[in-house]
């Protein structure tokens, strides 16, 4: 988010943001000390912008004119251009999910942080000192793309993409990608450590970006990071929720909570480094 603009907070900005959004010109506005302040998602987009600020400043009318071209961009310029690589986790890991529905447990046990493999009745795991030795690096990431169904995938898709965009619009894609792959390798040790082996999903490295993002916008409210409280209480409270004996009565045992609290402390360790250091974007 790029801050444009502040607003009094005695004004009425309805009129301005419906028409902001009626020609798909991304923005939030947030309340501050000093008034309302007006960010905007795409920089490209800031002439049109203004342009329709200095209207409804005059006060004419904002109504889109059946023949005005619209000043939002198509999906590959805008959403492609503000977070490439974020959108490309999102296709990656939908395709990893649907190929798993094709080749089953040969993907699944490709992608286990450990080789697993079926012998008679049981299960042979392998070693991961031996598995990293044989040079199968890929699995100390490769979990976190696997997913067990629609909705574990579809919560965790909602969640990369809600902070991951922030993170790499605004940061850059290198310090988006260096959080996901951080967390990713972090969470999945912290889960494997606890002696499990089958687990997969996006959502340590969804509770890292949630870290990075709250951290930053309370380090540094004029950042354009934001995130509602209530989110925030309800993916905590949920974390703490799963890690109790409440949760298996009602279908949540069986989660990978090493890996959300592994995540999540990654992310805030590196918000909390980000939040002093100036961001370079990339």
């Amino acid at each position: 988010m790029h801050k444009v603009l502040i607003i009094p907070h005695d004004i009425d900005t309805r009129t301005l943001r419906q028409a902001l959004w009626a020609r798909r010109i991304g923005h939030r506005i947030s309340h501050e000390e000093e008034g309302q302040v007006l960010w905007l998602a795409d920089p490209r987009q800031h002439e049109a912008l203004m342009r329709l600020v200095e209207r409804w400043q005059r006060g004419d009318t904002l109504a889109v004119a059946p023949d005005e071209p619209r000043a939002g961009t198509n999906w590959r310029q805008g959403v492609l251009a503000e977070a490439p690589a974020a959108a490309g986790l999102v296709v990656l890991c939908v395709a990893v999910f649907g190929l798993m529905a094709l080749f089953g447990d040969r993907l699944l046990a490709a992608l286990t942080i450990v080789p697993v493999t079926l012998v008679g009745n049981g299960v042979q795991v392998g070693a991961l000192g031996e598995t990293l030795a044989s040079g199968q690096l890929w699995r100390l990431l490769t979990p976190a793309l696997m997913h067990f169904g629609w909705m574990h995938l579809i919560f965790n898709m909602l969640w990369l993409w809600y902070f991951g965009r922030q993170i790499e619009s605004l940061h850059g894609s290198r310090r988006f990608v260096w959080v996901v792959l951080a967390s990713a390798l972090g969470s999945n040790l912290a889960q494997y450590a606890t002696g499990t082996v089958l687990f997969g999903g996006m959502s340590g490295v969804d509770y890292a970006l949630l870290g990075y993002v709250w951290l930053m916008a309370r380090r540094r409210p004029h950042s354009g990071f934001f995130v509602p409280t209530m989110l925030v209480v309800f993916m905590i409270g949920w974390m703490v929720f799963t890690m109790t004996d409440f949760a298996a009565p009602v279908g949540f045992g069986n989660v990978a909570n090493e890996a959300h609290l592994g995540g999540l402390l990654i992310g805030l360790g590196i918000g909390l480094w980000a939040s002093r250091t100036p961001a370079r974007t990339a």
